[in-house]
């Protein structure tokens, strides 16, 4: 039984899937942008409420606070500590999510639909958004994990790299800056509860419903959410980050594989050349063993386990990138190899084959991405958040299949360009 009825949920959620994501979309009083899908499949709730709150907000020589902030904010709100707030979410079956990354920072709630189970979630949603405690003693104990989580990554080849790849492509805007022990030290109990204050507000917040509820009920729930909330202002992007020269950055380290990342700043989301970038990419490194990159790197030359690459778009551009580890006395050649790859790459596109079978990838393994409230969820967020078409779920594989050779080729060498590549390697020879 216990199989069929898991079966029966698959077949039901594929369907769904297939059958397109209805996206409702409103603007509470307060300003919050609300976006609502009913999904009647399974018994279950999902609410994220988003807000332009990433890093690329952190105050200068205070890189760090968008993270901190977020850590904190689920251990203490209103009357309740960190272990009550744990515990009345077990009692009730409910898990209380999210994080910050570079863009924005998320809370989100996963519940049982019925009403006692819900409304109690949704309440522990509101006072961990409306009244966040900050507690002196939470702060200083978080504070201090983040630190030596810093100091260790600081010791691995793979961070340092990342590290010093963003930096590289962004020297003079927020995306190239990151968190240092140094700059998280400096930061106060003030300084996370001004930023909740500045950034956790109405007007700069999207707040996306998933899950067995009307779309009476979400209304009421979302403006729940929105009415406790500051009002305040939507948050002011920096200036776009220019594109510099490129350079090679050599960092040393004992590891005995040297880590190698060659990208640039690329594409915002939402821009018109995004689906010729992945389509094309998919034949370039995003598509496993069949991609130009694996075929050249790993298989014929032995140089790596594993190279691909993506485009990974931003609010602002953000980066195109090739990523691969191979041994230190390798990495030359190994870096000599990728650049070539992409050259010839962009003179001469993906041939017709490639790009059918990139299409066909693409567009066949769409469903596998809408097939669970939770994917819903996370892609209606996106959307939300990043001001994308609402039909862009329903669109998005009509919009691959539409892609031609030619459009891959412009769109590639609009964005992509040889001279304009950081080259950052840790620990070679």
């Amino acid at each position: 039984m216990k199989k069929l009825l898991t079966a029966i949920i698959a077949v039901l959620a594929t369907h769904s899937a297939l059958a397109g994501v209805k996206i409702e979309n409103w603007v509470s009083p307060t300003g919050a942008r609300i976006f609502f899908v009913e999904s009647r499949v399974l018994p279950i709730l999902d609410v994220q409420v988003d807000f332009a709150a990433g890093s690329m907000f952190d105050p200068p020589g205070k890189s760090g606070s968008a993270a901190l902030t977020r850590s904190v904010l689920g251990l203490g709100a209103g009357k309740l500590d960190e272990t009550a707030i744990a515990e009345q979410m077990a009692d009730i079956g409910a898990t209380l999510g999210g994080g910050a990354d570079t863009d924005r920072a998320s809370v989100a709630v996963r519940t049982l639909a019925f009403a006692e189970k819900r409304d109690a979630a949704l309440e522990m949603l509101r006072i961990v958004l409306h009244a966040p405690r900050f507690e002196a003693a939470i702060f200083e104990r978080e504070k201090a994990r983040t630190i030596a989580g810093l100091k260790e990554a600081m010791t691995r080849p793979d961070s340092i790299a990342g590290k010093a790849f963003w930096a590289a492509m962004y020297p003079d805007h927020p995306y190239g800056r990151a968190a240092t022990p140094e700059s998280v030290a400096v930061l106060t109990r003030d300084d996370l509860a001004g930023y909740h204050a500045t950034y956790y507000t109405a007007a700069n917040a999207s707040i996306t419903l998933v899950g067995d509820i009307s779309r009476a009920e979400a209304e009421k729930i979302a403006e729940a959410i929105a009415a406790g909330l500051p009002k305040g202002a939507p948050a002011t992007l920096p200036s776009a980050p220019k594109v510099a020269a490129g350079k090679a950055v050599r960092l040393e380290h004992p590891a005995s594989q040297a880590h190698i990342h060659i990208g640039m700043p690329a594409i915002e989301r939402g821009n018109p050349d995004f689906f010729p970038l992945i389509v094309g990419n998919y034949t370039l490194g995003g598509g496993g063993f069949v991609s130009r990159l694996m075929k050249e790197v790993r298989d014929k030359r032995g140089y790596a386990y594993s190279v691909s690459s993506y485009f990974n778009p931003l609010r602002q551009p953000g980066p195109f990138q090739i990523g691969l580890q191979t041994k230190r006395s390798q990495a030359k050649d190994a870096i000599a190899l990728s650049r070539d790859v992409l050259d010839g790459f962009l003179k001469d596109g993906p041939s017709a084959e490639e790009l059918e079978a990139a299409k066909a990838n693409l567009t066949g393994s769409f469903p596998l991405r809408l097939d669970s409230n939770k994917k819903i969820l996370d892609n209606v967020a996106v959307i939300a958040f990043y001001g994308l078409p609402l039909d862009y779920l329903d669109n998005y594989q009509k919009k691959v299949q539409a892609v031609t050779v030619d459009e891959v080729k412009r769109a590639f060498s609009r964005y992509v360009r040889l001279a304009d590549l950081m080259t950052v390697t840790v620990a070679a020879d």
